[in-house]
């Protein structure tokens, strides 16, 4: 509460907000402008920036170079920012107490395994030239499906009692050895 007050949220939460309005009204403007003809459907499972260019009848370098920018530009930023963060907080750590230095690392280490499922396809989809490549709908499943359904799983995994919910479950005795990692009895 020292360091996060109501404040701090609400200009962070107003910066994500005007970020991601900005970032979209420029894709948005730089498609609307491009002419389309012949056929109207996207080989995706839903409608990204770079299919549609593929649509289009002109030539779209320069706007795919633009996308790919502000694309790379919204996905690096916010990798960079979230790396910050938890420097901050590895950093402020050397002052805590073991107990707390565990619990703040099982936390972080909760939220860095979701930054990096999620960050890890989007990189591969925005940070890269205006090609197409025919895993880029494999990845956008997982980014889009398969982040989101395992993000309460990676969370949920950490409270004792859907802990005890799987022993019972499973009838397998799990234990925790030293803190740190699964262990099984059989």
């Amino acid at each position: 509460m020292t360091i996060m007050d109501r404040e701090s949220c609400n200009k962070m939460l107003l910066g994500t907000w005007v970020g991601g309005f900005i970032h979209s009204i420029i894709q948005v403007a730089l498609v609307v402008h491009l002419h389309f003809f012949g056929p109207n459907e996207i080989d995706h499972y839903f409608c990204d920036v770079h299919p549609v260019l593929k649509l289009a009848c002109t030539d779209t370098y320069v706007v795919g170079v633009v996308v790919t920018a502000n694309s790379g530009t919204i996905t690096l930023g916010s990798f960079v920012i979230l790396l910050i963060s938890y420097s901050v907080i590895l950093v402020s750590l050397r002052n805590q107490s073991v107990e707390g230095r565990r619990k703040a690392l099982s936390t972080c280490g909760s939220h860095i395994a979701v930054v990096i499922i999620f960050f890890g396809p989007c990189t591969f989809m925005y940070m890269r030239s205006d090609t197409t490549f025919s895993e880029d709908k494999m990845v956008a499943v997982f980014y889009t499906i398969i982040t989101p359904m395992l993000n309460p799983l990676i969370y949920t995994l950490r409270n004792a009692e859907v802990k005890i919910a799987i022993k019972k479950l499973w009838g397998k005795k799990f234990f925790w050895t030293s803190g740190k990692e699964w262990g099984v009895i059989i």
